[in-house]
């Protein structure tokens, strides 16, 4: 297989591309290292593109490798033809390998077997011939002529069922005219009523209906079978055979005891790929809105970690996060000590200026949203003279629990009870969610569905590569992210960040990136990878605190004495490119950092949504028009969190005005967006929203 030009049709790039790229990788150059810093080589491939050609690439390899390993084993066996090899080359999954490997696999028992033990082979291949005379074979352990019919018709049986053709042919049509079935395994109402008596074409399952039967046929709700017209598979079976019954009898057990069982497995097993690979896809593209949130900057934030019963953990951090300050309230039953949650709070704003709350989205949330709407509302008319603005945020505390319990938190907040830990990483998301997040396995960020049912290790893959990517885009301070954050810059592994943040603390802020190289076990191959995206805002060399990797100082410095920084946006790119003898897109580069060096890109997109007020469920009504925050995007819609505490579904149908095919199409975690609100079930808590403008 020509794995090179494989890729370049797939991914409809250059040869050029294609070689260059794999070549990047196979030198052990990160991701986001290729994608940032290497544009000339790769034609300005993006972070995303390179992750899914190196995934593909990994799997075409694994593929050439399986492939040389039967032929092999075919060929030690002395059976192997061109025949075989030409279909093993032309093979492009790793099913249709297995397939035409499956005559020459080592079997367990099986009743080919022992009909074949019984010396019935011959009258196996006589019955393909049309004759049935088994007298000759009859003995101990055959002793009647339809014994010996019935060996062999199981030896012809496995033979049709190991033929690669066959089951190909039947994979396709099977998937193309069959149908999912599920039924409901018992008398019991559940979430899965909605498939207890279900039927859809399996070209046409949605991936999220595929995981929900898959879960409910786990927790024994449901029965699920695949429906295929048998009549349509016996002509595909017998194609070929000679139409003598006993043949015919053969075939048909050979479809009904191991071919289709198997293709019934085999598809639905497709189906399930498929949809965890969309349903990473997804989990994968909220994940990286979600971290790349604008953060809240300047502002001194309260952390509120609602309970009931053990009240509502209190952290005050400043703009920088630095912890100044705990307590606990009690403002919510049973104590509802409301005016002395009230005092302390108030004491804490006045103390150290705060000006916006985190409240976290967990038990007992709802009622402190309400306190906190009603202590901003009393607060703000007491202190109108001070121009005092406050403002609250529901923060999402999905794996807060997980954080403040770890080892990490306990290093970082030794000080502190886990609770306390969980309010200041409340305070800490709102502040800033991607330096936040980075110490919580993305899996328990809760930005997907039907996470917990992915392949542990896909999935894993998938959302350290987005975390990773997004770290990278943004850019990490050198003197201030922590050892988490640090070990997600490309290049710089756990033993390495720690490495980092010692040498920090024992010899004082980094003043150059040059520094980086006198850190243990930073070699010459971690520092290329990692020093375009550590930021020092303490350089006296201005490029520090940019994009610009260190080996385009040079270039970057020979740009200024052609140019002046006010003049570089109407610079001639393609001219200048030449004149410096560096790349096109390295220089693009190097001239929009140099006219913004230290931006955080993260400040060009809108600004989170705070709030001064809140609504209860009850205030809800048809019609009402409402802004909302996008929490979560899935396939059949987008949860919106329009400050009632319980989010609104906005269904895929009632996203536009127009054939919306995925939601992603039109939202994404974090935008704010104009809602109308289309019905509320209070009983069930359910809110049903609309973005549609008619």
């Amino acid at each position: 297989m020509d794995i090179l030009s494989l890729l370049r049709q797939e991914f409809s790039l250059k040869t050029s591309q294609v070689e260059n790229t794999v070549r990047l990788i196979d030198d052990g150059n990160t991701i986001p290292f290729i994608a940032r810093y290497r544009k000339e080589l790769t034609g300005s491939l993006d972070d995303q593109v390179l992750r899914a050609l190196h995934e593909r690439l990994l799997y075409l390899r694994r593929l050439d490798e399986q492939r040389e390993k039967v032929r092999a084993s075919i060929g030690e066996q002395d059976k192997l033809t061109g025949e075989i090899s030409a279909s093993l080359d032309a093979a492009a999954t790793l099913t249709e390998i297995d397939d035409i490997y499956r005559p020459f696999r080592q079997r367990r028992k099986t009743r080919a077997s022992v009909a074949k033990a019984r010396g019935l082979e011959p009258l196996a291949d006589a019955l393909l011939r049309g004759e049935t005379d088994a007298a000759a074979f009859l003995g101990d352990e055959v002793p009647t002529e339809e014994d010996a019919l019935q060996g062999a018709r199981d030896i012809l049986a496995e033979r049709i069922s190991d033929d690669a053709n066959i089951r190909r042919r039947l994979r396709v049509v099977c998937m193309n005219y069959g149908k999912l079935i599920s039924k409901a395994a018992k008398k019991e109402d559940s979430v899965y009523a909605l498939y207890y008596d279900f039927s859809e074409p399996l070209n046409k399952m949605a991936g999220y209906r595929v995981l929900a039967i898959n879960r409910g046929e786990r927790e024994e709700f449901l029965k699920v079978s695949i429906d295929f017209d048998r009549a349509r598979a016996l002509p595909i079976v017998c194609d070929g055979l000679p139409d003598f019954p006993q043949v015919r009898m053969a075939a048909e057990d050979a479809y009904d005891r191991l071919i289709f069982p198997a293709i019934e497995r085999e598809l639905r097993n497709d189906l399930t790929e498929a949809a965890s690979t969309a349903a990473i896809k997804v989990f994968s593209v909220n994940l990286r809105q979600l971290l790349l949130q604008p953060p809240i900057k300047g502002r001194v934030t309260i952390g509120l970690d609602p309970g009931y019963r053990t009240g509502c953990k209190v952290a005050v951090v400043d703009a920088t996060g630095k912890v100044l300050d705990t307590a606990v309230i009690y403002p919510v039953p049973p104590h509802q000590k409301l005016e002395q949650a009230k005092e302390i709070i108030a004491r804490l704003v006045d103390k150290y200026r705060a000006t916006t709350f985190a409240i976290g989205n967990g038990t007992a949330s709802h009622e402190t949203e309400v306190f906190a709407a009603d202590f901003i509302r009393e607060y703000s008319n007491t202190h109108t003279a001070k121009g005092v603005e406050i403002a609250y945020m529901v923060v999402s505390e999905a794996g807060a629990s997980v954080y403040s319990a770890s080892p990490l938190a306990a290093q970082e907040f030794p000080e502190y009870d886990v609770s306390l830990r969980s309010a200041v990483s409340i305070a800490r998301r709102l502040q800033d969610p991607l330096a936040e997040l980075v110490k919580i396995d993305p899996q328990a960020i809760g930005v997907g569905q039907y996470q917990h049912d992915m392949p542990p290790a896909q999935l894993a893959a998938a959302l350290d590569g987005t975390v990773e990517d997004c770290v990278n885009t943004v850019g990490v301070d050198l003197n201030t992210a922590s050892a988490p954050l640090l070990a997600r810059v490309a290049g710089v592994n756990a033993a390495v960040a720690k490495n980092i943040v010692a040498y920090r603390e024992a010899n004082g802020a980094f003043t150059s990136r040059a520094q980086l190289k006198k850190v243990p076990k930073l070699g010459d191959r971690a520092f290329l990878q990692c020093a375009g995206f550590l930021r020092i805002p303490e350089s006296k060399n201005m490029l520090d605190n940019t994009a610009v990797h260190p080996e385009s100082y040079d270039a970057a410095h020979r740009l200024l004495k052609l140019c002046r920084v006010e003049d570089l946006a109407a610079l001639n790119i393609e001219e200048t490119a030449g004149q410096l003898n560096i790349g096109v897109p390295t220089l693009r580069d190097i001239a929009a950092e140099l006219r913004r060096p230290g931006r955080d890109m993260r400040d060009d997109l809108p600004a989170p949504l705070l709030r001064t007020d809140i609504l209860g469920l009850d205030d809800l009504k048809a019609g009402m028009e409402l802004k909302g925050t996008v929490r979560n995007v899935i396939d059949f819609g987008a949860f919106v969190d329009i400050g009632v505490h319980q989010d609104g579904l906005v269904h895929v149908s009632q996203m536009a005005d127009r054939f919306v095919k995925h939601p992603a199409e039109v939202v994404k975690v974090g935008d704010v967006v104009n809602v109308r609100v289309l019905s509320v079930d209070r009983e069930k808590k359910r809110i049903a929203l609309s973005m549609k403008k008619g």
